[in-house]
């Protein structure tokens, strides 16, 4: 770790193939949009060697946001690997965006990933989406640490920070959540700020200097070591408490002294297993600068504190019929299973798959079975299909390195892979696997799209399929009730980022449209209603009469028919037809245009001509019959209402439930949940709940989550249900 660095070990060179999992580490950045996440990885590549000063690769990109569009809306929304290398140990830092509507990329990255650093701002703390990244991490037992960056602004205070992270994250044990270095800070400005430029080491008591833009180890004088024997013993606790030996605490309790290299060691074992979160400190390099401060004691944390690739359990995994396979973690000579955790088009190389490999060893050229299943509803139909695989490379910025194969415990990119998807599992055309696919928030934010033009049109098709290949947080539905295309999307940016891609990436213009509600029409009682279908032009005519009764059924019924005529008055062979022709009107509905349902329809009697009576006729008089009780009767309108049910912080259960409350929601319960949350169950009109997405975040402050599940359709209150009919008498 940092302490044990005796000095700076210079450039490491680029990133390559790895050759054993144990050189290798996978590490996910977790941050709010604005914490330096993205800065941090340039000043980790910088330190590293594999970036020049100004953070730039050789054809001038940068190696993290690098798509256009993250260029132009100044903010990350994919996710980035950024492989580096320190010591000998392939890192590959996999960078996610940290707004919230974009993350599927950031549980793409934590699936890939054997640990995560969390990167939290001095000036704005800790958010309430990253604690919930925290608790979802520490569910499945993650390694972490924390980052603290922009101790540059002036009211940074590293010490106070470090206390709000172990409020915010060790909620079970705040003595886990410890620093490791405490800042030095140079001379006061004009404006009272004292700017940090260095480093203490507090087990080893070393001071790390960076003011001149290069890590230099000193021994700190007499009158600084008191000033961080607290925090040293603090530390010191914090690890002996974490210690698998037992007789640690009682040793150190008795005032036996333990040899600094007890205490590394025995601290890189319990980050390892994600026991104990150490803080650090770290910001960019200065302009000319080759190093920027806490970057070199970062990266030696990852490399000598986190796991290998061998300590991380491998997810899951079945056959195709889904009987539960053994696979031995991390062997590079087993069975073939990678996972392709993102999905990107290349304008010159096609599809690119960022994979990661769990077993076995992935080499160019050969064919793999590629495994997609569990995302039918999301637009993703399951699919089984062999496919041999292009060129392996390593990602950096946009540039693609070749390499010549990936092992287990790895990530690469793999070209031309053109019907895998994202989380689609790779394994031995010969050895079929699946692993179970990791869980993705539901979009719940409609958008409702059509082609701009006719040109656009006959590629729309085409780019939507692209388009929620590469994002499965993204569904596409085809609404068969309104005829609407609709993407469902996590939020607004979310849905921006969808039409710049179709747009730039695809080449299809789209324009937005205001989304529709599946409504339903029924009678609110009986009616009768009588067609008569009867024309003479010349030859054959056309001959048809039924007299109909209607009535209204419980919610769910559908269309009924019964068949009550009596002496012959409908021949028994056009009784169907009348059927057909009710059923045709009450599919375009009979009052606004919305499918008809929940009635009992009964033909009563009728008239037939020998000659000119046909099945089409039946069929028209039957369509009359049924539109003619409907002029008589009063039709409810239905809308859809779902039960949804909202997560929330205690804090705004009030305002989420008033809010309910104005969206004319019926609150069915609440129960108190861990972690200081309210589960809020309520029914509410969809109507009501078109951008909940969006206001719900607004409402929380981002902490709050809610699903949504169609429950039925009910009547629309009166004043509702007018204005929408005027609005389709406008329309038509």
């Amino acid at each position: 770790m940092g302490d044990k660095t005796k000095e700076h070990p210079g450039a490491a060179g680029r990133a390559t193939a790895a050759d054993h999992p144990a050189s290798v580490r996978n590490v996910v950045l977790v941050g709010h949009s604005g914490s330096g996440k993205t800065t941090l990885v340039e000043a980790l590549a910088l330190t590293a060697g594999a970036v020049n000063r100004a953070g730039r690769v050789e054809d001038g990109g940068t190696v993290s946001d690098y798509d256009d569009i993250e260029h132009r809306q100044q903010r990350s929304v994919q996710l980035s690997l950024v492989p580096v290398e320190w010591n000998g140990i392939k890192i590959n830092i996999l960078d996610t965006p940290g707004y919230a509507d974009f993350v599927g990329e950031l549980r793409a990255g934590l699936r890939a990933a054997d640990a995560a650093l969390f990167v939290v701002s001095a000036s704005d703390g800790v958010d309430g989406s990253t604690r919930m990244v925290w608790e979802e991490c520490a569910a499945v037992g993650m390694p972490r640490a924390i980052v603290v960056t922009h101790l540059e602004a002036a009211r940074a205070d590293f010490e106070e920070m470090t206390r709000v992270c172990a409020e915010a994250f060790g909620a079970d044990d705040p003595d886990a959540v410890l620093p490791l270095y405490l800042p030095l800070h140079g001379p006061q400005g004009p404006d009272g700020h004292a700017p940090v430029t260095g480093l203490v080491g507090l087990l080893t008591q070393k001071l790390f200097d960076y003011s001149s833009g290069e890590r230099k180890e000193s021994e700190p004088g007499p009158d600084q070591l008191p000033d961080i024997d607290e925090a040293r013993n603090r530390l010191i606790e914090g690890i002996i408490a974490e210690s698998e030996d037992e007789t640690l605490m009682d040793r150190y309790l008795g005032g036996e002294r333990i040899d600094l290299k007890t205490l590394i060691e025995d601290l890189e074992r319990a980050v390892a297993r994600g026991a104990f979160f150490p803080v650090l400190a770290a910001a960019p390099a200065a302009d000319g600068a080759r190093q920027g401060l806490g970057t070199v004691e970062l990266l030696e944390l990852v490399t000598g504190g986190f796991p290998t690739p061998f300590e991380h359990p491998t997810p899951g995994v079945t056959t195709i019929d889904g009987e539960p396979r053994e696979i031995t973690p991390c062997d590079t000579g087993g069975p073939l299973v990678a996972e392709v955790v993102k999905t990107a088009s290349d304008p010159y190389v096609g599809r690119v798959s960022l994979v990661r490999v769990f077993s076995g060893t992935l080499r160019p050229d050969e064919t793999v079975h590629v495994s997609g299943h569990g995302l039918a509803d999301r637009g993703h139909e399951d699919h089984d299909v062999d496919e041999k695989i292009g060129a392996l490379s390593t990602p950096f910025g946009k540039q693609q390195r070749p390499v010549t194969h990936v092992i287990a415990g790895d990530l690469a990119c793999v070209a031309k892979l053109g019907r895998a998807e994202t989380g689609d599992t790779l394994s031995g055309k010969d050895d079929p696997l699946l692993m179970e696919p990791w869980e993705m928030p539901d979009p719940l934010l409609p958008l409702a799209i059509q082609a701009h033009s006719k040109a656009d049109e006959d590629k729309l098709s085409q780019g939507l399929s692209r388009l929620v290949a590469e994002d499965p947080t993204m569904r596409l539905e085809q609404n068969q009730d309104t005829h609407q295309v609709v993407l469902w999307c996590l939020g607004e940016a979310h849905a921006d980022v969808a039409l710049e891609r179709l747009r730039s990436r695809y080449g299809v213009q789209v324009d937005v449209v205001p989304h529709r509600v599946s409504l339903r029409e029924t009678f609110a009682g009986r009616s009768a209603g009588r067609g008569r279908h009867v024309k003479q032009s010349g030859g054959h005519g056309q001959f048809a009469i039924c007299e109909i009764e209607v009535e209204p059924l419980p919610g769910g019924s559908g269309i009924e028919f019964v068949d009550k005529v009596v002496g012959g008055a409908v021949p028994r062979q056009f009784i169907p037809s009348v059927e057909k022709g009710i059923r045709a009107q009450a599919t375009k509905g009979v009052a606004a245009g919305y499918q008809l349902v929940d009635v009992r329809v009964t033909l009563l009697d009728g008239k037939a001509h020998s000659v000119d009576s046909s099945d089409a006729a039946f069929q028209t008089a039957g369509a009359l019959a049924l539109r003619e009780a409907a002029a008589d009767a009063r039709i409810h309108l239905l809308e859809p209402v779902a039960e949804i049910s909202v997560l929330v912080g205690d804090d705004y259960v009030g305002a989420v439930m008033s809010d309910l409350s104005g969206r004319r929601g019926r609150v069915l319960g609440t129960e108190q949940t861990s972690g200081g949350r309210t589960l809020i169950r309520a029914e509410v009109p969809e109507f009501e709940i078109g951008r909940y997405a969006v206001d719900l975040r607004s409402l929380s402050h981002g902490t709050a989550r809610f699903s949504r599940a169609y429950a039925r359709h009910e009547p629309m209150p009166p004043q509702i249900a007018e204005k929408i009919r005027e609005q389709v008498k406008e329309a038509s």
